[in-house]
C-alpha cells in the first residue's frame, strides 16, 4: 500500500510551492480566539462550500473565510480517502465502524420500518465534506428533471442548456489511458459537454477496468438497456460506463479541496478556520428591511469561541445533518421544537429538518471466473496492486470498484406485476426521462454491508454484485436536534421503507438483478451458476426478497432536502 506519510508529505510539500512564492502558508488560515471580520462567512468547507468560497475569492467579491469543523482528509485519512480502490473502508452500517478524524460518527435512529437497524450514516468531517468519502463517480441530472426544477422556482436559469456552461467551467476531463485499460473496455462519451479544460476539477477514468465491466454491459443490453454516450449529457435512462473525479496523472481522488481550494488557498482576500465548529448563527435587526439578518457566526477551535463576523452574507453549507442542525440551534426552525429545548426562536420555520430523502442499496452476488476486489485479500496479489499502484498509477487499486451504470424504468410486464396501482401512479408523476431505478456493476460482494471494508468471505473466491438503487424513494425523514448544544449528535431518522412504494421498487428491481444474472450474456463468466448471497433458496418471494432488502440495505449517503427551498408544491 502506497506509504501514508509519502502521500502526506507530498501533499504539504506541494502546499509550501504553491504558497510559499506568493505569502506564507500561515497567512492561509484564520487566527484561532481572535475575533475577525470577513464580507462573507461559509459554514462548511464541503463539496458545496469550496466551491462557492473559491468563486467568490476568485471573483474579488470581497474577503472570504471557511469555517470548517475537520481539516485535510489526506492527514487525516490518507491513502484510505486518497486511493480510490481503497473507497469502501469506514463505511458500513455499523455504528462503530468510522473513522473520528473525517467522519462525524452519525448513527441513525432505530428504523422501524427496516428490523429497527441503526445504522452509521459516514458523513465527512473534513475538507471537502463527504465527497472525500464517496464513490468517485460524477454525473449530472436529465433534461426534464432540471427543466423541472426551472418550473418550481420560476427561474429558466435552472434548465440543463443554461447550466451546462457552469458544469464546464468547473471541470478538466481527460480521456481514457487506452494503453492501460483493458481493450474491450473502452468508454464511449460525448465530448461536447465537457468543456476545454479550463476548470480545476479534474475527471476521467480508471487506469484498470474490471473484466466484470464487460460482461456488464451485455448483461445489462440483454435487459433491454441500452448503451448511451455517458451521463453528463442531460440523459440517465440507459447503461454506460462512469467518469470519475480522479487525478488523471496520479490516479487519486480529486475533489473541491484539491481543486477549488488549493486555486484560492493564497489569495490574500480567502482564509479556512480548521478544525473550527460554528456554534451559532448571530442575527442582527436588518436596518433597511426591519428583518432579521445573519450578521455573523459564534465559533469554536478547539474549546476556544469567539465570533467572525460578516458585512455581506453568512452562507450556511454544512450538509444534510449540520445544516438543519445548525439552523436549529440558531432559531430557524420549528417553533415547538426549539422552545421545548429553550432555544429563543429566530424564525419559526417548520420545514427546517424535515423532508429529508435518501437513496439505498442492496443486491445479490455470484462468484464469477475473473478478477474482482476479492482478490486483494490475497497478501501477493494486494502487494502487487499496491506496486503498479505506487509506481506506474495503474492498476486494481485506481478503480472504485464501480466500472458501470445502468438506469431505467421498470419494463411493463413487471411493473404490473409487481408495483401497485398506487406505486404506479406516485413514479408516473416523475419527469419522464427520470429513471425509477439504478444498477451498480460493483466489482465485489455486498452481503448484509455490515462490516468495515466490505463483507467478502474472503474464501479464494471472487465474487460480483448487481447493486439495485432506489431512484425515486417516496420515505420522508428529519433530522431534529438532541440538545440545543450541537456538539451532541442530531436525531437523524431517514425512516427507510416506511413509504410501501419503496418497498415494492426495491423488490421489483432485487428482481431484475437477478434476471441480470440469469441472462446468457453473463451466465459464461460466473463460476458456478447458483446465487452466493442470499441464494435463492432463502428469497424467492416477494415477502422473503423483502426481509433480505432490509437485512441488507445500506445508504448510498445521498442525504438531501430538509433545508429545502423553491416554491411551494403540493408533491
Amino acid at each position: 500500500m502506497p506509504s501514508r506519510f509519502t502521500a502526506v508529505g507530498a501533499f504539504l510539500a506541494g502546499f509550501v510551492t504553491l504558497a510559499g512564492a506568493i505569502r506564507p502558508i500561515g497567512s492561509s488560515f484564520g487566527i484561532p480566539g481572535k475575533n475577525a471580520t470577513f464580507d462573507y462567512i461559509v459554514v462548511g468547507g464541503g463539496n458545496a462550500g469550496l466551491t462557492i468560497a473559491a468563486r467568490l475569492a476568485e471573483g474579488q467579491s470581497g474577503s472570504v473565510a471557511v469555517v470548517e469543523a475537520g481539516t485535510f482528509y489526506e492527514i487525516g485519512n490518507g491513502n484510505q480517502s486518497q486511493v480510490p480502490g481503497l473507497d469502501n473502508n469506514y463505511i458500513s452500517k455499523d455504528p462503530d465502524d468510522w473513522q473520528p478524524l473525517v467522519d462525524w460518527g452519525y448513527v441513525t435512529s432505530p428504523q422501524k420500518d427496516a428490523l429497527n437497524v441503526e445504522m452509521h450514516y459516514a458523513r465527512g468531517k473534513c475538507l471537502d465534506g463527504s465527497s472525500a468519502r464517496n464513490y468517485m463517480i460524477y454525473q449530472r441530472g436529465t433534461n426534464a428533471s432540471y427543466q423541472r426544477w426551472a418550473d418550481l422556482v420560476g427561474d429558466e436559469s435552472y434548465t440543463f442548456d443554461r447550466l451546462l456552461p457552469y458544469f464546464e467551467r468547473s471541470i478538466c476531463f481527460t480521456p481514457p489511458n487506452a494503453a492501460l485499460r483493458f481493450a474491450n473496455s473502452s468508454p464511449p462519451y460525448d465530448a461536447s459537454v465537457m468543456g476545454d479544460c479550463q476548470g480545476p476539477l479534474s475527471l476521467s477514468y480508471p487506469n484498470y477496468a474490471f473484466s466484470f465491466a464487460s460482461w456488464a454491459t451485455e448483461g445489462l443490453r440483454a435487459l433491454g438497456i441500452q448503451p448511451i454516450d455517458g451521463f453528463l449529457s442531460g440523459a440517465l435512462l440507459g447503461q454506460s460506463y462512469v467518469v470519475s473525479t480522479i487525478n488523471a496523472t496520479t490516479m487519486t481522488r480529486d475533489s473541491s479541496e484539491t481543486s477549488f481550494l488549493l486555486r484560492v488557498l493564497d489569495y490574500p482576500n480567502f482564509a479556512v478556520y480548521p478544525l473550527t465548529m460554528a456554534k451559532k448563527i448571530i442575527f442582527s435587526p436588518d436596518k433597511n428591511t426591519n428583518r432579521k439578518k445573519a450578521s455573523g457566526v459564534v465559533v469554536d477551535t478547539q474549546g476556544d469561541q469567539y465570533v467572525l463576523t460578516a458585512t455581506k452574507e453568512v452562507i450556511v453549507s454544512a450538509g444534510a445533518f449540520a445544516s438543519p442542525q445548525l439552523l436549529m440551534v440558531s432559531g430557524v426552525g420549528p417553533a415547538a421544537h426549539l422552545e421545548k429545548l429553550g432555544i429563543p426562536v429566530v424564525a419559526n420555520r417548520p420545514g427546517v429538518g424535515q423532508n429529508m430523502q435518501d437513496h439505498v442499496y442492496f443486491g445479490p452476488s455470484y462468484r464469477v471466473q475473473g478478477e474482482t476486489t476479492s482478490s486483494l485479500a490475497n497478501a501477493t496479489f494486494a502487494a502487487e496492486a499496491s506496486r503498479q499502484f505506487q509506481e506506474h498509477a495503474s492498476g486494481m487499486l485506481t478503480n472504485p470498484s464501480n466500472d458501470v451504470l445502468g438506469w431505467e424504468k421498470f419494463p411493463e410486464p413487471l411493473r404490473n406485476s409487481t408495483l401497485s396501482t398506487e406505486a404506479r401512479r406516485t413514479l408516473d408523476r416523475y419527469p419522464a426521462d427520470w429513471p425509477e431505478v439504478e444498477y451498480l456493476a460493483i466489482a465485489g460482494y455486498l452481503g448484509y454491508q455490515n462490516v468495515s471494508g466490505g463483507s467478502d468471505p474472503h474464501d479464494g473466491f471472487d465474487y460480483v454484485t448487481m447493486g439495485v438503487a432506489l431512484g425515486m424513494p417516496q420515505s420522508r425523514g428529519s433530522v431534529t436536534l438532541a440538545s440545543a448544544d450541537n456538539a451532541m449528535r442530531p436525531i437523524i431518522d431517514p425512516r427507510y421503507f416506511s413509504n410501501r412504494i419503496d418497498v415494492e421498487v426495491a423488490v421489483a428491481g432485487y428482481k431484475r438483478a437477478r434476471e441480470f444474472f440469469h441472462t446468457a450474456a453473463v451466465r459464461p463468466f460466473l463460476l458456478d451458476g447458483q446465487e452466493a448471497f442470499p441464494g435463492s433458496s432463502v428469497s424467492s418471494t416477494d415477502a422473503e426478497l423483502e426481509q433480505i432488502i432490509k437485512e441488507t440495505f445500506l445508504t448510498i449517503f445521498h442525504a438531501r432536502a430538509p433545508v429545502r427551498w423553491g416554491g411551494r408544491m403540493t408533491q
